[in-house]
């Protein structure tokens, strides 16, 4: 099998929280500043983290999950970056061993280094059995190095880097200023277009962690190539309309590529903004935070009727999560576009999470669900997914609208995914 070598780092943690996407961003950006190409990856089906990542290295993030995505899929992902870039970085999820596949996994399963980002703002010495521990807990493990986040100063980074056994290396230091903090809220970090000063705050990290380390490049690592043979030309001479704005912006640049690989030409729009949906064969809402723009989609009269135009001559219609409850007649009791019949709503209390595969007419596709969305609907479900501990989100079809919670990665079947988009 072929293959090829490139310096690779997998940055993970004790758990999530600890400040994973600001180091990455950090390491990401000081290696770009040197001059070199950086290709970041995203494990697991995360949206918000990538856009951040983006920022810091200038290039699309994709997302990399052997439970999502696939081992096929990531090896291609893996393989195409080691042929253009110097470097491959890749942001882990959750804690290192958390999940089924875990970000340990993917490392175990490409022989990644691992380096971990570790909030030392309540320790000292125990650092070090902290970082020792997680990186000897499998010895297969290749240890790359820690960085320490929050700290108070150089007197407690001194104490933190001589806590360390010798085999795992400092990689340097935040300390806990506010200008290195990422905003959050209910799904997670706010969008990197809605942090006004995200530039300098990724800036100012790198520069720290040059300062406090020499910030070597990781070892090389052999990737292999894939069988991944071209995409079906399923969709040659279809234009797709991508809903995508502040409401619509849940969006695996993976799914984008995937559509155009099989023949789409895609157009913008924005539901909130635009008055009408632009000419196009089928559409497609993405998730998002519609939740959060209620005003806009309640006001918007042109684009209910034009989506409601689209709707009764038969275009197909995607509408995931966020775009399906924007599809409903209302959201928290203001009105929706009002194309599938029910009423959504936002709890507190996280709804639904994890990837799930759905079998929808005999094919196979996988996705992912994070959401705190309810959806009332007198609408009997075409199907529902499947997940390691039972049946997962319904989905439904109704009339040319296909909708669910889940947000499918494409590429896990273009045949099914060209479907959404075919009459």
């Amino acid at each position: 099998m072929v293959s090829v070598s490139c310096p690779a780092l997998l940055v993970s943690a004790p758990a999530s929280g600890q400040g994973k996407t600001l180091c990455s961003a950090a390491l990401a950006r000081a290696w770009r500043n040197r001059g070199l190409q950086v290709q970041v990856f995203k494990c697991g089906p995360d949206f918000l983290d990538p856009m951040i990542l983006q920022v810091a290295s200038g290039k699309p993030v994709y997302n990399l999950d052997l439970g999502m995505c696939g081992l096929v899929d990531a090896q291609h992902l893996l393989y195409q970056a080691a042929q253009e870039n110097d470097v491959i970085l890749l942001e882990g999820v959750m804690g290192l061993y958390d999940g089924t596949p875990s970000s340990a996994d993917i490392a175990l399963q490409f022989g990644i280094p691992v380096a971990l980002t570790i909030d030392a703002s309540a320790m000292a010495q125990t650092f070090g059995a902290l970082a020792s521990g997680l990186l000897n807990f499998n010895s297969a493990i290749k240890p790359a190095g820690v960085i320490a986040n929050r700290i108070g100063g150089k007197g407690h980074a001194d104490f933190l880097r001589n806590s360390l056994p010798v085999n795992i290396p400092w990689l340097g230091a935040l300390t806990a200023e506010a200008c290195y903090s990422l905003p959050e809220r209910h799904l997670g970090l706010h969008r990197a277009s809605e942090i006004e000063d995200l530039e300098l705050r990724i800036e100012s990290a790198a520069q720290a962690l040059s300062e406090s380390s020499e910030l070597l490049l990781p070892p090389a690592v052999e990737l292999p190539s894939s069988n991944i043979q071209g995409y079906p030309q399923l969709l040659t001479g279809k234009t797709i309309a991508v809903a995508r704005d502040a409401a619509f912006c849940f969006i695996y640049p993976a799914n984008l590529e995937c559509l155009q690989a099989m023949g789409a030409h895609l157009v913008y729009f924005s539901p909130l903004r635009n008055e009408a949906v632009p000419e196009a064969d089928a559409y497609w809402l993405p998730g998002g935070y519609p939740e959060l723009h209620l005003a806009a989609i309640s006001n918007n009269r042109e684009m209910r009727e034009s989506l409601d135009q689209a709707f009764k001559t038969g275009k197909p219609i995607l509408a995931e999560c966020g775009g399906m409850m924007a599809l409903c007649e209302s959201i928290d009791g203001q009105p929706g576009f009002g194309l599938l019949p029910g009423k959504s709503r936002v709890e507190k209390q996280l709804q639904g999470i994890g990837t799930q595969h759905l079998q929808l007419d005999g094919n196979h596709i996988s996705g992912h669900t994070f959401h705190h969305g309810v959806f009332e609907t007198s609408l009997e479900p075409h199907c529902a997914a499947e997940t390691p501990y039972g049946t997962g989100e319904n989905f439904y079809r109704y009339g040319c609208i296909s909708a669910s919670f889940l947000h499918f990665y494409f590429p896990s079947n273009p045949h099914v995914a060209a479907g959404f988009f075919q009459a």
